[in-house]
């Protein structure tokens, strides 16, 4: 059982017991990252072992980074460590411990954590309603246990500007953090897990996926936590971007502004376009459009029998697979290209698929535009129709990674899922430019060049325009100065100058 069918982030359609007044059943597992901090880990845990949820339904893992010396055996029931291997920092100490957890819950702590009574309580109530849910609890810095501290100033705003992440959309991950966060572990997993290469942004990069595999992100005011001192981003925040944008870049394409390189090539594409594999050229025609447009941060799945091109003797130019085995020379060593022998059934990480019929073609902003009007209304699905035949109407399809995620957690037509949580639309592909491949244009010159163009003509615009208007305050400021009134009271040539520069602006 998932649940209600929550649209978009709007998660005030659950309605969570108040503390105290309900009886849990799921088990949870905290996860603690430590490297060398044993008095802060030992407060922590102590605030653990308060707890007002049932005792025999947590366990404690603490992960340890290769503090020195080791942390000593903890005397706190139902907790252990476990030693990290094969690397090092958060995100490789978050990946050991929960992959060393059991319970049904992973919840994320800090070392450095004042914990209340009820916050484990507080986390868990939200679980047993949805089981997409990633809860996030209230942290507040403090300099010394006792104060009441302040929440970051990026939270404060945030949830202010967004109804508390009702309004957040898409990006409601960004406020995913490893200090106090809760997640279904089977979410989790379904996710890929803690990426254990990072140490920085682990949580930012966690977060982003586990809202393409359908998430729902709940902060609560209620599962109250204290940090002892500042966060190393209220320290050093310029630092920290530096360091973590060079490679956040290639891992979330949803920030945008980390990708406004023209040519660079990205580990996460933006958006897959799934190509079924026919004959050569139609299908050259449809993967080399997708490739063309403006979308640079686009990528293909050619789906075909690949493993039937095997490299024994053949006849050249009577292969019976002899259009696949084109396919496959051709694009062999694009990066951009991968071949599948099914058509997946997701996009993750990627936050777009586009299903784009064999034989039709993409305009220049074809992925783009579709792209903005989906984001409009975080539409889940946009089907394009393209021509009727007598199988019915051909279409291809965007299809938003998160809400088909979250459309599969429930029993029930895909489409209709998404379109009750997310929204769909039908639109004509002649209004996006799609068209047949023999009726499209060559794909010659370059998308990028032609807007780089378009902006020079802008500037020029513009400065155009900046010389016009002097040019019409000198002629003004000279008229009213030299030229004398003629006999029937006008201004003679220079008045029709000045009108003719007018409408010219």
């Amino acid at each position: 059982m998932t649940g209600a069918r929550i649209r978009h982030n709007d998660y005030g359609v659950l309605r969570p017991p108040a503390i105290g007044a309900w009886e849990p059943s799921l088990t949870v597992s905290v996860v603690i990252p430590a490297y060398n901090c044993a008095e802060a880990l030992e407060r922590t845990l102590a605030g653990l072992a308060r707890q007002t949820y049932p005792a025999e339904l947590v366990e404690v893992i603490v992960a340890d980074d290769g503090s020195e010396p080791e942390l000593a055996p903890l005397d706190v029931p139902g907790a252990r460590i476990v030693r990290v291997t094969g690397g090092w920092g958060r995100g490789a100490a978050r990946q050991a411990g929960q992959l060393a957890a059991s319970g049904a819950v992973i919840h994320w702590l800090d070392s450095d954590m004042l914990l209340a009574e009820d916050h484990l309580e507080a986390h868990m109530r939200w679980h047993h309603l949805v089981d997409y849910a990633v809860v996030i609890g209230e942290t507040r810095f403090v300099e010394a246990p006792g104060e009441e501290g302040v929440q970051s100033e990026y939270t404060t705003k945030t949830l202010e500007s967004t109804r508390r992440l009702k309004d957040a959309g898409a990006s409601a991950y960004l406020l995913h953090t490893g200090a106090s966060t809760s997640v279904r572990a089977e979410l989790l997993r379904a996710a890929g897990g803690v990426d254990a290469a990072l140490n920085m942004a682990e949580d930012t990069e966690l977060g982003y996926r586990l809202s393409q595999a359908g998430a729902v992100f709940i902060p609560d005011a209620e599962a109250r936590a204290w940090h002892v001192g500042p966060s190393t981003v209220m320290l050093r925040e310029k630092e920290v971007h530096r360091h973590n944008w060079s490679y956040l870049g290639d891992l979330i394409p949803d920030l945008r502004w980390l990708r406004n390189h023209p040519r660079r090539h990205w580990l996460v594409p933006y958006l897959r376009v799934v190509v079924t594999a026919t004959t050569y050229e139609q299908t050259r025609a449809s993967v080399d459009s997708a490739l063309a447009g403006t979308l640079t941060d686009a990528a293909v799945t050619l789906v075909g029998p690949w493993g039937k091109l095997t490299g024994e003797r053949r006849s050249n130019l009577d292969d019976p697979l002899l259009d696949l085995r084109l396919l496959h020379n051709l694009y062999a060593h694009e990066p951009r290209v991968a071949f599948a022998e099914s058509v997946p059934g997701s996009a993750a990480p990627s936050p777009f698929q586009l299903h784009l019929p064999t034989g039709w073609v993409l305009g220049a902003d074809t992925l783009a535009a579709l792209v903005r009007h989906a984001g409009k209304d975080l539409l889940g699905l946009v089907s394009v129709a393209l021509t009727e035949g007598s199988d019915g109407v051909v279409a291809a399809r965007l299809e938003r990674t998160a809400a088909f995620s979250r459309a599969a957690l429930f029993e029930g037509a895909a489409d209709d899922l998404v379109d009750e949580m997310y929204g769909s639309e039908w639109v004509s592909g002649n209004e996006y430019g799609f068209a047949p491949a023999e009726e499209a244009e060559p794909l010659t010159g370059d998308a990028a060049k032609w807007r780089a163009m378009a902006g020079q003509r802008l500037g020029e615009i513009k400065e155009l325009r900046s010389t016009v208007e002097q040019l019409k305050a000198e002629v003004e400021r000279l008229s009213a100065a030299a030229e004398p009134p003629t006999e029937s009271g006008g201004r003679g040539p220079l008045r029709s100058l000045i009108r003719h520069l007018r409408s010219a602006g």
